[in-house]
């Protein structure tokens, strides 16, 4: 099922600065699907946080629609099942976590009965179970991030919009924080991720979707963006070097890499099948096979040298 359907939007922003307006975001359209983790690329001023303020319904697109639960986001019902937490936000440095929760999930219209067991079990799935008195001045970054993830989930939304959750965390932090998405995704929550830390995507999402000065350029599974056509890294358990140029090997364009580990490449699914039978023929046993990628960085930055050459 579809949560998220974006359809040829557009905003465009007037600018009393320039000579011409802001076109922000360009003829977009993604869909995201129901209990997936989805990743938003791009970077500063590629229009990440346009979207996302679009889909909130905190901004209107110039053009184009766009559809929540396969209705509209002006149907308040549709606004109830959504979680936000923005980029850079800011709670009061007076309150507690708890009052911090409280007041946020009286707004949220949650009923006052069982709020109290709502919002430690908020606390306790973001690990700040036993700080929920103090006060958050005295929050690292990082435990402040799990207190925004906290807020936006306290009441149980369905979709949950996060605006770079990870960003300025330490690795220890950013793992805490990808377990709780991941948990979040195994309870059949969609995860809307809006971020411009690669390497942290690549570990988590289902799909991602690039945008470039306003223009969606790439979208796709990870496995579809990062892999590499026709590639294939082989490790077998014998020297191939005597047989690489001679015989039936020959028709085959498979190179060494270090010692008993070569890369095949040029050969679709077939042809990896033929030069498996031709390993076994020889009795050569391949220890381990895989399918050759790029890393979510790798497949970024040359996306947009690529482009940011053509202008």
């Amino acid at each position: 099922m579809e949560i998220i359907k974006i359809e040829n939007l557009s905003k465009e922003f007037s600018s009393l600065k320039r000579k011409s307006n802001l076109l922000a975001l360009d003829n977009v359209s993604l869909s995201v699907e129901r209990g997936k983790i989805f990743g938003l690329l791009g970077q500063n001023g590629a229009g990440k946080t346009t979207l996302v303020k679009i889909l909130l319904g905190l901004t209107h697109p110039t053009e184009g629609r766009f559809s929540l639960f396969g209705d509209s986001i002006n149907n308040y019902k549709n606004k109830k099942r959504i979680g936000y937490l923005p980029e850079n936000h800011r709670f009061p440095n007076f309150l507690t976590a708890y009052q911090v929760l409280y007041y946020l999930a009286l707004l949220s219209a949650i009923d006052y009965r069982g709020l109290k067991t709502k919002i430690y079990e908020s606390l306790e799935l973001v690990g700040l179970k036993g700080v929920e008195k103090k006060k958050v001045k005295t929050f690292s970054k990082g435990m402040m991030q799990r207190l925004g993830i906290a807020q936006s989930i306290i009441h149980n939304p369905d979709l949950i919009f996060l605006d770079e959750p990870t960003d300025g965390i330490d690795p220890i932090g950013r793992k805490e924080i990808r377990d709780i998405l991941v948990r979040l995704k195994n309870e059949d929550k969609t995860v809307f991720l809006n971020s411009h830390i690669l390497s942290e995507v690549e570990l988590i999402t289902d799909n991602v979707a690039i945008l470039h000065k306003g223009k969606l350029i790439k979208q796709g599974s990870i496995t579809e963006l990062t892999a590499i056509e026709n590639e294939y890294k082989i490790t077998t358990d014998a020297e191939l070097d005597g047989f690489l140029y001679q015989g039936d090997f020959s028709k085959f364009n498979l190179k060494k890499l270090s010692g008993f580990t070569y890369v095949l490449t040029g050969s679709d699914e077939s042809g990896l099948n033929n030069l498996i039978d031709l390993f076994r023929l020889k009795g050569i046993t391949i220890k381990e096979l895989i399918k050759q990628k790029l890393s979510l960085e790798e497949i970024f930055i040359s996306l947009i040298k690529d482009l940011d050459k053509g202008n």
